[in-house]
């Protein structure tokens, strides 16, 4: 019985390429079918985390900076005083902390 196990198995590795024999589980390359996707996954994975960040403190500091330069440019035209302008600075720079 045993031999004529190995005898099957020994014809049925005849016809198998000659890489897959040699590896000796018929899977020769399984670890490149989990490898390349799941590296192209993480590659996805990290741009689209990445630029999600990138495009959050982007915008909120675009919406800081159009504040603020409001407040400069009131300034510097003589609208508000140095003490009003630090006051609103302050505001300014505490609500988007918050």
């Amino acid at each position: 019985m045993l031999t004529s196990l190995s005898t099957t198995i020994a014809a049925a590795a005849a016809h198998l390429p000659a890489d897959t024999v040699a590896h000796g589980n018929g899977f020769a390359f399984w670890p490149f079918f989990l490898v390349f996707p799941l590296f192209w996954i993480l590659v996805v994975g990290f741009f689209v985390f990445f630029g999600r960040r990138m495009w959050r403190r982007n915008r909120q500091w675009a919406a800081t900076q159009g504040a603020e330069g409001v407040l400069r440019e009131r300034y510097a035209r003589g609208e508000i005083d140095e003490t009003e302008y630090r006051q609103r600075l302050e505001v300014l720079r505490a609500h988007t902390e918050a």
